[in-house]
């Protein structure tokens, strides 16, 4: 009751006297509404032009937003670039020479800081980014939801140990996304992101040459591709078959033995997932309606708001 009447008491004077008051709330569609109408005229504008100009930059922004809700939540840390005195999240063995966007979530900031200075955090910028993109290859759209704050720190540590690897398995997928509060079914339909963009030969070297799941003609093929030595940075498109459209694809090459990493082929090796990786290859509606809610889910992982955390007016270094 005494708890009670403290915070009345608080929102009492919060009105009366025009404090600018700050809590836990959760994250709002319209919280921008007042303060940068234009916001998302202004990302989806700059967005389009990105994936235009290469239309891999849609997956790539959105395994940016991916790596950096995983580790500490969703608060920009994957932006900042290394100094001498500080240590970022960039050069983590899952992100090192993979990572890519950076420069399409700076022009963005800059437009956006030009329009409502001091207003907008670049971890808001990359939510809405990744919709934008998604949307731009034919996929599904939802309510983006803001307030976020930036972080003022980062985690090299975190980014090596709670980002899934391409090597992971099944129960160590399914551990992962546990921790960040993402379901079995959430992580299945998120991994369907890989329906776009590509990946490097190192990644999937091993399963290619070693794995026996693997249909035989798919894996003959991407051996001209990546060589048994040499070639780490060739590239393969992780859906064959539509690798620039956003599509349940990925789950009918699944069901195919035809996943090119190892990691997404866990998702259909005669364990859990198996059944929803199936309905996903026959139900493009049930895959989108999924992905687009898991994705609002992982957005809501650990926000920073209120006083933490801050604006940052460069995404790549705090302020």
């Amino acid at each position: 009751m005494a708890s009670l009447t403290r915070n009345l008491g608080l929102a009492f004077l919060c009105v009366l006297f025009g404090f600018v008051c700050f809590s836990n709330a959760q994250l709002s569609s319209n919280y921008y509404g007042v303060s940068c109408p234009n916001l998302q005229t202004i990302v989806s504008n700059a967005v389009r032009q990105a994936v235009n100009r290469e239309a891999r930059l849609g997956a790539s922004i959105l395994r940016l937003f991916f790596h950096d809700c995983f580790v500490n939540g969703c608060d920009a840390s994957i932006l900042m670039d290394d100094t001498t005195t500080f240590t970022g999240e960039k050069n983590a063995n899952p992100n090192r020479n993979s990572l890519r966007g950076f420069e399409v979530i700076d022009t963005i900031k800059t437009q956006v800081e030009a329009a409502c200075p001091n207003v907008v955090s670049c971890s808001d910028i990359l939510a809405l980014a990744v919709r934008e993109g998604v949307v731009l290859v034919e996929g599904p759209s939802w309510d983006v939801q803001f307030g976020r704050r930036d972080a003022r720190t980062a985690s090299l540590s975190a980014a090596n140990t709670q980002l899934p690897q391409t090597s992971s398995s099944l129960s160590t997928l399914i551990s992962l996304f546990s921790t960040k509060g993402l379901s079995s079914s959430d992580m299945t339909a998120l991994l369907g992101s890989h329906t776009i963009g590509q990946a490097r030969c190192t990644t999937f070297r091993k399963r290619i040459y070693d794995e026996t799941n693997i249909d035989s003609q798919f894996a003959t093929t991407l051996r001209a591709t990546c060589p048994a030595s040499g070639g780490d940075a060739n590239l393969a498109s992780l859906d064959v078959q539509t690798p620039s459209r956003f599509d349940n694809n990925y789950y009918q090459n699944l069901v195919a033995r035809r996943g090119l990493l190892h990691s997404d082929q866990e998702l259909f090796n005669g364990g859990s997932q198996d059944a929803l990786v199936r309905s996903y290859s026959t139900n493009d509606g049930a895959f989108r309606s999924d992905f687009a809610a898991a994705m609002v889910k992982m957005g809501n992982i650990s926000p920073l708001s209120g006083n933490n955390g801050e604006i940052r007016r460069n995404c790549r270094a705090i302020n």
